[in-house]
C-alpha cells in the first residue's frame, strides 16, 4: 500500500483496518450484500459478504481540531476481492445529499491506496443522465467527484482487496432514489474472462455515450500530484475547503471533466 500519510492498515479477517499509534478511527460499518442488491445488474447473484467495510471519521489525534474547524472528515473504504456474479465488487450509485452546513450537495475527493479503481460518474439520476465517466485510477492516484453527481466505486481487480481514503463533508448524506428507480447507474460494470471490463447500457435511461479515462490533475482546485491528500491537509488544512464549501469553487464545477 502507499504511504497515506498516517499509520492506518486496512486487514481482511475480519474485514476492516487496524489503527497505529496516534490514530483515531471508528468501529467500521459492514456493507452487506443484501444492501446493494438493488443496485445491481443481477439483484440475486452471489459474491463476497460482507462486500466492504467503512471507517468514517479518521486520522491523527493531533489533526482532528483542525478536521473539525472545517467541517471536514476523512474516510477509509476497503473490498473485498472477488467479483457480484459477472459484476465487479463496487457500491451501491448514490449522490451527495445537500449538507445543512452549506445548502449544497458536496464533492468528495478519492485517493486509492491499493488496488485498482474506476470511479464511475454521470451528471443526473434521472431519465437523461448526461455526461458519464469511468475513470480509471491505480494507487497513488486522485479523483475528484463534483457535487450533484451520481457515482459509483468499481474494484477493478477481482483478483485484490481495493482500498481507498477519501475527503468529505462531516455532516454527510447520500440519496439513493434515483438510480435505484433505475435499477442502476446508467452502465453496468462487467468483467471479462481475461480481468478486464465492458460496460453494458442500462435501458432504464436514455441512449448516453461513456467516456473512459484517467484522472485530471485538478490543478484548478489546488491539488498536488505525488503528496498524499492526507498530508496536503497536514501542510494547508485549508486546501480542501472546497469539499465543505463546494461554492468557493463554484466556477470549476460548472463543465467540470472529473
Amino acid at each position: 500500500m502507499i504511504d497515506v500519510g498516517f499509520d492506518i492498515r486496512p486487514t481482511e479477517h475480519p474485514m476492516g483496518f487496524a489503527y497505529g499509534p496516534g490514530v483515531f478511527g471508528p468501529e467500521v460499518e459492514l456493507r452487506r450484500l443484501d444492501a446493494i442488491r438493488k443496485s445491481l445488474r443481477d439483484p440475486g447473484c452471489p459474491g463476497p459478504d460482507p462486500v466492504y467495510a467503512i471507517a468514517m471519521d479518521v486520522g491523527r489525534q493531533e489533526d482532528r481540531p483542525a478536521m473539525l474547524a472545517r467541517n471536514l472528515l476523512y474516510g477509509a473504504v476497503t473490498y473485498a476481492s472477488g467479483r457480484l456474479g459477472r459484476e465487479p465488487v463496487r457500491s451501491q450509485g448514490h449522490i451527495h445529499a445537500v449538507s445543512a452546513s452549506c445548502g449544497s450537495s458536496t464533492p468528495e475527493v478519492y485517493e486509492i491506496w491499493s488496488g485498482r479503481a474506476v470511479i464511475y460518474m454521470q451528471e443526473r439520476d434521472t431519465d437523461d443522465p448526461g455526461r458519464c465517466y469511468a475513470v480509471e485510477a491505480g494507487p497513488g492516484q486522485v479523483v475528484v467527484v463534483p457535487p450533484y453527481w451520481a457515482h459509483a466505486t468499481i474494484s477493478a481487480d477481482p483478483g485484490q482487496p481495493l482500498t481507498f481514503g477519501a475527503w468529505c463533508v462531516r455532516d454527510y448524506g447520500f440519496v439513493y432514489d434515483g438510480v435505484r428507480a433505475h435499477g442502476g447507474m446508467a452502465f453496468f460494470p462487467l468483467l471479462r474472462q481475461d480481468g478486464g471490463l465492458d460496460w453494458l447500457h442500462n435501458d432504464a435511461y436514455r441512449p448516453c455515450t461513456l467516456i473512459r479515462k484517467q484522472p485530471e490533475l485538478y490543478t484548478q482546485l489546488g491539488l498536488r500530484q505525488e503528496e498524499p491528500i492526507y498530508t496536503q491537509f497536514v501542510r494547508n488544512p485549508d486546501a480542501f475547503l472546497f469539499v465543505s464549501k463546494p461554492q468557493t469553487a463554484q466556477e470549476v464545477w460548472m463543465n467540470f471533466t472529473p
